[in-house]
């Protein structure tokens, strides 16, 4: 029963970490894709200027301010969302919130992460994009868009660093006690493998919910061994 077990837990394991690797693909990706469309605005940044010097030449102020219009617009889908001090944590929070807010989702952050820290940063990427997921996908599933907000607070408390999500939800589902995902398939190895970074690196983990209001606390001491 012992050798059952073992090759059982090696099993999970295995998923788990094909799953990780998943992820952060899909975090590269995200992030990827949205230098690409910056790198892409400033190709053109040289033919917009042309096109506002015309319009200014030929006095049409008015095609110069629906132009500028548009140009604001667009770069609304580009703004740096977050700087909290940490490049890479700075990477998984704008292409997280950018999506969000693609969704429509109201977006409150503010993110303050120390540039080392005593875990390594990847391993709070995972926390943190799955957490962002599943707060998103909760998001997506309420009918009325202005209902739909996400909040993130990151920040240092003493010897810890402190991160809560907010964020509005539909019906909560909970199987032994536990929250799970509406998702199907291996989406539940994302919440797994948030619990066990935690655990690992002897953290604090809340999650409640009421009246429509989801909400996620954790605290990491910055002394953890690695």
């Amino acid at each position: 029963m012992r050798i059952f077990d073992f090759f059982f837990q090696k099993a999970i394991s295995r998923r788990i970490s094909a799953f990780q690797d998943e992820m952060m693909n899909r975090h590269v990706a995200e992030v990827e894709n949205l230098y690409r469309q910056m790198r892409g605005w400033r190709h053109d940044y040289h033919n917009h200027i042309q096109m506002m010097k015309a319009y200014r030449a030929l006095g049409q102020d008015d095609r110069l301010d629906a132009y500028l219009d548009e140009l604001e617009q667009d770069l609304k889908g580009f703004d740096v969302l977050i700087r909290s001090g940490n490049v890479m944590i700075d990477a998984v929070l704008n292409s997280k919130l950018s999506l969000a807010k693609s969704h429509g989702i109201a977006i409150n952050a503010k993110a303050v992460v120390p540039q080392e820290l005593s875990f390594p940063d990847i391993d709070l990427c995972v926390i943190l994009g799955n957490l962002l997921d599943n707060a998103i996908e909760a998001c997506q599933w309420l009918e009325e868009p202005a209902s739909r907000f996400i909040r993130v607070y990151l920040d240092l408390k003493g010897e810890n660093l402190y991160l809560c999500i907010t964020n509005s939800t539909g019906k909560i589902q909970k199987r032994n006690g536990k929250y799970v995902s509406r998702k199907a398939g291996r989406h539940g190895f994302g919440l797994q493998r948030v619990d066990r970074l935690i655990s690992r690196y002897q953290g604090y983990l809340k999650r409640a919910d009421e009246e429509g209001v989801f909400t996620c606390e954790v605290l990491l001491p910055l002394g953890s061994p690695l």
